[in-house]
Formats: C-alpha cells, structure tokens, sequence
C-alpha cells in the first residue's frame, strides 16, 4: 500500500510558536511511519520557510521544555540550511498537508488561503471557518445567530477613548479582558476593580488591534471537541479545573499541575447532551470541517451553558483536551491522528 505523504507544517511567527513545536513533535513521533512519509516544513519566527531535514532540525533546536506566555524568540537556524518559500510545496508530491500551529498566521485563515491557491489539500477547517473563529467577537455573532447563549461583550480599537465607568455600568465587575484575535488565552485576565480593569486592557493591546470585555460569568469549564463533516460527532466532554489560576489561563493550560481535566466530565445528563449539541451547532454553523473544540461555561447562577469560543487547530499534544476526549471515546493518540488525516482526504476526494 502507497505511503501518504503527509507535509506537517508548524511554528509560525505568532505568540503560540513554541506551543506549535510542542505540539508537532508530539505528533510527528505519534504517527505511524508505516502509513506516512512525513514532511517535516517549519516556519521560523522570521518567516522562513524550512522543509524536510532542516525543518525536522529546527524543531528539535527550538523545542521548548517549558512553554511560557509571550513565547521565546525561537529563531535558531542551522549553518547552511536550505530554505524555501511557501510555493515550494507546490512542486513536491504532497498528498495532504497536517497544519499543527496556533494564533495568527497558521489558524486564522492566512496558511489555508495560501494552501488554496496552491492547490494543496490539507487538514482543519479552511479559510473562512479559521478566519471567523479567530475572532471572537465575530464568533460570538455566528454563535447568537444559531441559538447559543452569550456574555455580554464590548469591543475596544487601539487608540480609540474608552470609559472604565460606563464599561463597568454595562458589564459589572469582575470583566473578561481578552486579545480579540488571540489563542492558548495569551493576554487574557479578569480585572476585578476599576484600576485593575484599565491595566488590563492596555496589556491586551499588546497582542492586537481589538480587546474584548465580557461580563465575568462564574461556573464550570467545559471544553467539546467536534469530529466529522458531513455528519460531525460531538466526543466526550471535557471538564478544566484549573488548579493554579481563577480560570484556564495560559499559566493552567502549559504549567505541570497546572489544572485537572476530567473526562467524560462528572456533569448531569441533560447538560452534557446540551453541550454536546450545542458544540455541533457552532461547528456546523462556522463551517468547520474534520475536527474543532468549543469552549463553554456552565452557569452557576441561572444553570444555563455559555459559548465561549472555538478552537479550528485545537492543541495536539497527546495530553491536549481534543486528544485526551478521543482516548475517552476509545481512540489512542495514533489511531486519533489517523482518523483526523483520513477525514481530510475522504473530504477532498469527496469534491
């Protein structure tokens, strides 16, 4: 049987990138070498382009042991590496290309449009889905459009006057303060008073053009991957106890210990049917395709499920949330990988 040849494209020039090498490794050393001839294709945090040798060599050079917020400049590039630009891959025998990267610039749409116009096949959502789910505002429109409950929101731009009063009088106290295009809850806080409130929008701004202010609802974390296109399947869900942190930040996401994830999630019946279909909608209505994780906070006042957000690149360590939930349904990390490419491919030999 003909291998698959499989492109693995990571790191990226946003916030994420040592996330997305973690992330890459795991995945390359997880696949089966049996099934796949794997390319390794590493973008620098400058924007080089490194395939095949140099790309696999980067990784390991770059590869964190801890991942911390902001990143580290990862740009350590071998003597003499061969370096090629994104069109490169146009002229290789690529069967289909595996996106393993966060944030800007791999998840939001911009590496899929140029897939696109290169007529490369790959897996995860494609440019419109990735592009609205990095917004969150924008994915919070689509999510009210199809019936799920939201927070409040307001929406500040850089350099644009906004006023602590009247934003506390519409939100209350504690706000959400979050990038509105930003993922791993890079530049996220909870500001609890007034002053904390400005100190954290401005340190939001250092990761965008637009930050986001929620009404703060307390409650229980769940988290919904969703597997599938024609007919996408809700897996088990997933409940975040963060351990170190008031809430999932990026301190609890990458810290050791820093939160339980319990899965399936010791939550009620109805609930858990609740996000589950829940979670199914806001894929199908953003148009996601082969795998997604939607975020929610279950209510304690009113018992009622909040939409969050959306992940189109959800982590891919084999300990990450999407992983973690296929295990539960009786997929290991391998087998999971596996089913993920071959919904791509079927996808594509479906057009």
């Amino acid at each position: 049987m003909k291998k698959i040849n499989l492109a693995v494209i990571f790191g990226g020039k946003s916030n994420e990138h040592e996330i997305s090498l973690k992330s890459a490794n795991e995945v390359i050393n997880s696949l089966n070498a049996d099934k796949y001839d794997i390319i390794p294709v590493a973008i620098a945090k400058n924007g080089q382009w490194l395939i095949g040798g140099a790309g696999q060599r980067y990784m390991e050079a770059n590869l964190p042991k801890t991942v911390q917020e902001g990143g580290v400049d990862a740009v350590v590039i071998e003597s003499g590496a061969v370096i090629f630009s994104g069109e490169e891959l146009s002229k290789m025998e690529i069967d289909i290309v595996l996106p393993i990267g966060h944030g800007a610039f791999i998840e939001d749409g911009k590496l899929q449009g140029m897939l696109e116009m290169l007529d490369l096949p790959y897996v995860f959502s494609g440019t419109l889905a990735s592009a609205l789910a990095m917004n969150k505002q924008k994915t919070k429109l689509v999510a009210k459009n199809a019936g799920l409950k939201v927070a409040k929101e307001i929406v500040l731009k850089k350099g644009k006057k906004y006023n602590v009063g009247k934003i506390t009088a519409k939100l209350g106290l504690p706000v959400v303060v979050k990038p509105t295009e930003s993922g791993s809850s890079v530049g996220i806080n909870i500001a609890k008073t007034a002053e904390e409130l400005a100190g954290a929008i401005e340190a939001a701004f250092r990761y965008g053009q637009e930050v986001m202010l929620e009404q703060f609802i307390a409650g229980r974390e769940l988290t919904v991957a969703v597997m599938g296109n024609r007919n996408p399947k809700a897996l088990p869900v997933v409940e975040i106890i963060p351990k170190i942190s008031t809430f999932f930040d990026y301190a609890a996401k990458y810290q050791q210990g820093g939160s339980e994830e319990v899965c399936p999630a010791d939550i009620p019946e109805d609930i858990r049917k609740k996000s589950q279909k829940y979670a199914v909608k806001i894929f199908q209505a953003l148009g996601c395709q082969d795998l997604a994780r939607a975020d929610f906070i279950w209510s304690e006042a009113d018992n009622k499920l909040y939409f969050l957000e959306i992940n189109t690149i959800p982590g891919m360590t084999g300990t990450s949330l999407a992983p973690k939930a296929a295990r539960a349904q009786g997929f290991g990390f391998s087998e999971f990988l596996d089913k993920l490419i071959g919904e791509g491919i079927k996808r594509y030999k479906l057009k």
